[in-house]
């Protein structure tokens, strides 16, 4: 229930006080709301819970008095009524939380409504129900259920791309984990509360899952670049063109220049695997020049070689 809002009203000793403003309840307010309400602002006004605060004790002292009053069935029908003032004398005077000493009325010791007589009651009551949930959380550590360790192989391309997968836990129960994109060998993903279960209601432990990314037939990772060895033709390293080259993304079309050797390497920026905050690796492409098997082609270079020899390991520094 909401604590209605708090009515500051003037500590002036010839001011009248409507009670119900100190409450902060209507007039048609049930006895039942009406008791809520007083509950409320007294857990939070008492002077016990607010040491050294002197407005929260005054206003404790108001809302006690006015309470005391409207709980008197007989008082509140002469004050609905207009036969009686707040102060509960006829037509006149002045209803004051520092009145005299009626029982309960303005005393920061009065009743608690449900906890007891006095404000050690309430204290008590208080520091039990702590004490019993300090207690209930400390058996529910104790007893929490343990947790379990699963192994899911994922594809390459899925670690690198990021996905969801369906696992079977061992307690048979069917869940679908996430895969982060950038997932790497051996990383560890856990599944809160899925592990085994524990008595008297303790939350059950957790699940780890433990990957494991397969190899790739031609991808490979390094950091977050990826890392592909493509082959090409004769014709295509010496008269450069454009080829298909496989990503995590799918194919796309990159443009050899004309000249390229075995060992070149044509960076694919942003094809890589996704890290953190929104970076990305990039694809690193290294060019292998396959001969054809071809009795054709061999005539072609016995003919050509001895017109055009030339020494690749001298131009290399290797004599």
């Amino acid at each position: 229930m909401a604590v209605p809002p708090i009515f500051h009203c003037s500590r002036d000793d010839d001011a009248v006080k409507d009670p119900y403003l100190v409450l902060g309840v209507a007039r048609t307010a049930s006895d039942d709301e009406i008791k809520k309400t007083y509950r409320a602002l007294a857990r939070e006004l008492h002077p016990d819970l607010n040491p050294g605060d002197s407005k929260a004790e005054s206003r404790f002292k108001d809302i006690s008095a006015a309470y005391d009053f409207l709980s008197d069935p007989a008082k509140r029908a002469q004050f609905d009524s207009g036969e009686i003032d707040a102060s509960g004398s006829p037509k006149r005077g002045a209803w004051r939380s520092r009145s005299g000493p009626r029982a309960g009325a303005g005393d920061p010791r009065a009743g608690f409504g449900g906890f007891g007589d006095n404000v050690d009651d309430i204290l008590a009551e208080l520091f039990r129900r702590k004490q019993k949930g300090q207690s209930q959380a400390h058996a529910k550590a104790r007893t929490r259920g343990g947790d379990v360790r699963h192994t899911l192989t994922v594809p390459f391309q899925e670690a690198a791309a990021g996905g969801t997968k369906r696992v079977t836990l061992m307690s048979g129960r069917t869940v679908e984990v996430r895969i982060p994109p950038g997932s790497t060998d051996g990383q560890t993903l856990r599944l809160k509360g899925q592990g085994h279960g524990a008595d008297d209601g303790a939350l059950p432990g957790d699940a780890f899952i433990e990957l494991k990314v397969e190899e790739h037939p031609y991808f490979k990772r390094r950091d977050l670049d990826v890392l592909l060895d493509l082959p090409v033709t004769v014709q295509e390293a010496v008269m450069g063109g454009k080829v298909p080259v496989p990503t995590i993304d799918g194919k796309v079309m990159v443009t050899v220049p004309p000249g390229s050797n075995t060992g070149a390497v044509l960076r694919l920026k942003g094809k890589g695997i996704a890290g953190p905050h929104g970076t990305r690796g990039d694809q690193l492409v290294t060019l292998s020049v396959v001969l054809p098997d071809d009795a054709d082609f061999r005539q072609l270079v016995e003919k050509w070689g001895p017109r055009h020899g030339y020494d690749p390991r001298a131009k290399a520094g290797i004599v």
